[in-house]
Parts: C-alpha cells; sequence; structure tokens
C-alpha cells in the first residue's frame, strides 16, 4: 500500500488524464466485441456528445482543485476526519475504510440527494436522458452538476479526514468503476449478480437507468454496492425488458442535441409518468 500511496500523492495529471482516456478505450473495444444491446444510433455523434461532457468536468475539477487541496491539508493539520479519529490500523485496511467513506457521500450520497432534490435534479437528468448507455455516457454530467457532485466529494474528504493521494485513488476508482458499469457489455448473469454483492455491476447501474420510475431511483451506487442493500435502494430488472433514457425525454431532439442538453436545467420542468 505505501508504493500506491506514494504514486497517488505525487500522480502527474497526464496519468490521471491516461486513466480516463485509457478506461475509455478499453471498455469501448470490449462492449464492441461483447455488446449486451446492439444499438441502431449515431454511434459518434453520441460518442462526441458524451466526451464534450467528459471535458466539461475535467475543467470544472481543474479549476476547482484547490479547494480539494485545501479540504486535505485542513484534516491533515487538525487531525479532524473518521480516519484520524480512528485507532492505527493497517494501511489497507486504512485505504478500504478511506474509499468506503469516500464512495458513500461523494458518490452514493450525492447521486440519491440529486434524485430526491427537483432543483439538483434538473441538473442530473441530463447523465439519464441518454438512450444509449455505453462507456463514454459515465461522465456525461452537466457542468452544473459537475460543481455538485465536486461539493460533495469536498464533503466526504473532511469527513473521512482524507489525505490528498487517497483523495486521487478514489477518483481514479471512480472514473474507472464508472466506465465499467455504463459500459454496454454483457457479462454471464451469473458473474454479474455474484459481483453486484461487492461492486456495481453492469446490470446491476443499467436499472438505474430505465427510463421510468421506481428503477430510475434504485441503484445510486458507483464504486461498492454495501450502500444500495444497505438503505433498501437495491432492485432488479432483466436485461431484456431494460429501456434507456428518462420518459420525459424521449425525443432525439431533447437528448441527442447538445444545445438542447445544456438548456435542460433552465427549462420548465416536464412531468414523469412513472409507469413501468
Amino acid at each position: 500500500m505505501e508504493i500506491i500511496a506514494d504514486y497517488f500523492a505525487t500522480i502527474p495529471s497526464s496519468h490521471r488524464a491516461m486513466i480516463l482516456a485509457g478506461g475509455i478505450a478499453l471498455f469501448w473495444l470490449i462492449e464492441n466485441a461483447f455488446p449486451l444491446f446492439r444499438f441502431d444510433y449515431p454511434k459518434w455523434r453520441h460518442a462526441g456528445i458524451n466526451i464534450f461532457f467528459t471535458l466539461t468536468t475535467i475543467v470544472v475539477n481543474f479549476v476547482l482543485a484547490f479547494v480539494l487541496l485545501a479540504a486535505a491539508d485542513y484534516v491533515h493539520r487538525s487531525g479532524f476526519g473518521v480516519l484520524n479519529w480512528l485507532p492505527q490500523m493497517n494501511s489497507w485496511l486504512y485505504a478500504l475504510v478511506g474509499l468506503l467513506i469516500l464512495d458513500f457521500i461523494g458518490a452514493w450520497l450525492a447521486h440519491f440527494v440529486q434524485h430526491k432534490t427537483k432543483m439538483l435534479w434538473r441538473f442530473h437528468l441530463i447523465h439519464h436522458t441518454d438512450n444509449w448507455i455505453d462507456t463514454t455516457s459515465a461522465n456525461r454530467h452537466h457542468p452544473g452538476e459537475s460543481v455538485i457532485r465536486f461539493v460533495f466529494t469536498t464533503f466526504a474528504v473532511l469527513v473521512a479526514g482524507s489525505p490528498m493521494w487517497l483523495v486521487f485513488l478514489y477518483q481514479s476508482l471512480s472514473v474507472v468503476f464508472s466506465q465499467f458499469n455504463h459500459a454496454n457489455v454483457s457479462l454471464p448473469p451469473k458473474l454479474d449478480n455474484l459481483i453486484s454483492y461487492f461492486i456495481v455491476s453492469p446490470d446491476m447501474h443499467k436499472v438505474h437507468h430505465h427510463y421510468v420510475l421506481p428503477y430510475t431511483d434504485s441503484n445510486y451506487g458507483n464504486i461498492f454496492a454495501i450502500w444500495d442493500r444497505m438503505f433498501g435502494t437495491f432492485r432488479k430488472l432483466s436485461r431484456a425488458k431494460i429501456v434507456y433514457g428518462v420518459d420525459t425525454h424521449m425525443d432525439p431532439e431533447d437528448h441527442d442535441r447538445l444545445k438542447s442538453l445544456l438548456k435542460i436545467p433552465f427549462a420548465k420542468p416536464r412531468s414523469a409518468s412513472g409507469k413501468a
């Protein structure tokens, strides 16, 4: 663990970019070879829209990075946060506890709150409008949502008392896991189900992208599957029944046009049917 900690304590920005780009490239190749669904869609335009939102997410995180650095420095100097209050432990256990806290607040809780808060949902809605979920969908976040998620990540750092190397490790794992569970891949059902007891599997997350309630409001996790099972938000739906998107924005003019997507948070909200 010391080697990992030392690496992520000084990880160059170029390496973090390579993790993101490499993950997209790897899962894109895999999903093309073993697709879950064979989409008939404008693949390059779809990828272009999602990569645009990926780039805006990178910009938001880069511009606000000093906030995370300040938070990590504060907990280090003050001894604030769960990791600083716990007795000394094995370095691997230390990292696991930290990752669990960061994932719970920075991913699961942030995601849950966005679904339950009307104003925040309007930004998160852009992610759910995607009718063709693949690995490029992982970072399809409106710039406003990227800011919201950053706030939760900063809060998670303070609660966890996380050092910066653990934050960088968490962010790297979060990116790769999100690319994995959004990828249009077909794992053997038994394997996918087994994985879903520990980490968020592709089938588990794709239920969350089913176009109507109550499935949209389920399976909020990103890395660890424990949170949805613990808080009763875990749901199953067979692959054959899954329809991607959100029922208020099924028209391609809504979900497949960059200009329309950027405007969604500021447009008049539409009522969802809530019917399966």
